[in-house]
């Protein structure tokens, strides 16, 4: 994670890059919240178009959401609700 991204999420363990009106990006957020997950660092890449630039490099992705947790990649939306059912998010979400 570069350091700009780091000092973004502060205390926060999970980070979502996203825009104002993506629903995806409503869903992860509902979906984390409803975890237990109560501060998620959010990324704006319709505000700051150079974060989107920075998120398609680390990514390799163009859309929102892009969750990180800690230092783990996780995806977008359907990739979330993929690693939560395959028992997987719990345990990420612990380790952070």
């Amino acid at each position: 994670m570069t350091d700009e991204a780091q000092a973004d999420i502060g205390g926060a363990k999970v980070m979502m890059y996203s825009t104002a009106i993506c629903p995806y990006c409503i869903r992860a957020e509902r979906f984390l919240h409803a975890k237990g997950v109560t501060d998620i660092a959010k990324v704006r890449v319709d505000l700051e178009p150079a974060r989107r630039v920075e998120m398609m490099n680390r990514t390799g992705r163009r859309t929102v959401p892009q969750i990180y947790i800690g230092q783990t990649h996780v995806g977008g939306f359907d990739d979330l609700v993929a690693l939560d059912r395959a028992g997987k998010l719990d345990p990420l979400l612990q380790a952070g």
